[in-house]
């Protein structure tokens, strides 16, 4: 007779189970890394286009040499090369900056930007008291010199070049006077380039100071109307692969930017 097999009976004990490896670490920076490029797609949606365009720009040419992407000054944050596209940006950068000057209100009337077929054109005009010069006479007062500065600290960031304009109205000088309205213009657009270039303006940003006497009146119409005095700043564009093109000659004035001259009425 065979005999009855025995009966074997397997209990498994309880307990944490074996270790499980590192692979919950792969899909956790997996993870992380995807929140990272969605975070950064985020960011780049709300971003200018010349961050957009800059961005764009070092993923396809890392080393910055093979195209001409942003602004070639280091150490700019968001200042970009500014071309004609581009250039309303910088009004409002500009007219930002300004509306924080404590003589806004009393200035605000005497300030005009402009988007010309030059580049940005600023427009300083004077009033019958004289806002930024006195009467006849290329000597700054406080409003002008703070004013300049403010521009000049904007502008300084920027590889754009910079023209400096000094105009004046159609009242003459005294016969006697050994000086014009030639002179005037030209000294107090040269006064206005050194308050810029002393305030943050790069030394080889002006390109041009250059003096119009009565010629260019901003209201023909009125010859000596007190806003034809004026001081315009014109920021230039920057052609694209023209790096090599020879910067125009730079103006000056051949008398004092302080000296007070004699003058028939008030200039």
């Amino acid at each position: 007779m065979e005999k009855p097999r025995p009966i074997i009976i397997l209990k498994k004990k309880g307990g944490h189970g074996g270790h499980h490896g590192g692979a919950w670490k792969v899909a956790y920076a997996d993870f992380v890394t995807a929140m990272m490029a969605l975070f950064i797609v985020l960011w780049l949606l709300n971003t200018s286009k010349q961050v957009q365009e800059a961005v764009g720009g070092y993923f396809k040419d890392p080393t910055g040499t093979s195209k001409k992407v942003g602004s070639s000054m280091a150490g700019t944050g968001e200042n970009f090369t500014l071309t004609r596209d581009n250039m309303p940006k910088l009004k409002e950068q500009l007219q930002k900056a300004i509306r924080q000057m404590s003589d806004f209100e009393k200035l605000k009337s005497h300030i005009e930007m402009t988007v010309t077929a030059e580049g940005l054109r600023i427009e300083l005009s004077e009033s019958a008291s004289g806002t930024f010069f006195d009467s006849g006479s290329a000597k700054m007062k406080p409003d002008g010199l703070e004013l300049l500065a403010t521009l000049a600290k904007e502008l300084g960031d920027l590889p754009n070049r910079i023209s400096i304009e000094g105009h004046t109205d159609s009242q003459p000088y005294a016969p006697s006077a050994n000086y014009s309205n030639w002179e005037l213009s030209a000294d107090r657009a040269n006064a206005a380039r050194r308050v810029m270039q002393t305030s943050g303006l790069g030394s080889g940003q002006v390109t041009q100071v250059r003096g119009f006497a009565d010629q260019r009146l901003r209201k023909p119409d009125a010859p000596l109307d007190p806003s034809n005095r004026r001081i315009s700043l014109i920021v230039q564009y920057i052609v694209k692969n023209d790096d090599d093109a020879t910067p125009p000659a730079t103006g000056t004035s051949a008398t004092g930017p302080d000296a007070t001259h004699e003058k028939s009425p008030e200039k």
